[in-house]
């Protein structure tokens, strides 16, 4: 799986917010500058998750933005999904060539791989919340290490896999 520029920033962002003390918010400005990116593209990142309804805007002398609601019930497939909306719907035309649709949509056999390779992902990331991370519970962090290895479901490694520890 690769993670896109916009996931771990939009990310970064919410776990910038996760550490506030509740009623507190972060200014676009300081949410920049503690990430290291412009205040336009924090300003971009924090919209779309405004819109997405996993942080608020705060208005007034001590406003920005917060979580919109508690850190355990914000699960990183919903944050994954607000940035790759379009990426896996996209697929097919993303490899089409010179043509505006893949010469293989009737006959793909490759399509229902990354389909489920995707759902493969977002059961992983629906168990694991922003609270979680944020307090870097590793042993909910570590099943995801341990999804699909042939020793965690009980039986011999794959040929060519080696087993550490």
């Amino acid at each position: 799986m690769k993670i896109s520029a916009q996931e771990e920033y939009g990310l970064r962002c919410l776990l910038q917010l996760s550490r506030q003390p509740e009623g507190c918010s972060l200014t676009l400005r300081q949410i920049a500058e503690s990430e290291g990116i412009s205040v336009a593209y924090a300003g971009k990142l924090l919209w779309l998750l405004n819109q997405a309804g996993l942080v608020r805007s705060v208005r007034g002398a001590k406003g920005g933005y917060a979580l919109a609601r508690p850190a355990a019930e914000v699960m990183l497939s919903e944050v994954i999904h607000v940035f790759d909306e379009q990426q896996i719907d996209g697929h097919c035309q993303q490899y089409a060539g010179d043509l505006t649709e893949c010469v293989h949509t009737g006959d793909c056999t490759i399509k229902p791989v990354v389909l489920g390779l995707n759902q493969l992902v977002h059961d992983v990331l629906s168990q694991i919340s922003l609270a979680q991370l944020t307090a870097g519970d590793v042993a909910s962090l570590t099943r995801i290490t341990r999804l699909g290895h042939p020793k965690a479901a009980g039986g011999a490694p794959a040929a060519g896999n080696v087993a550490a520890g």
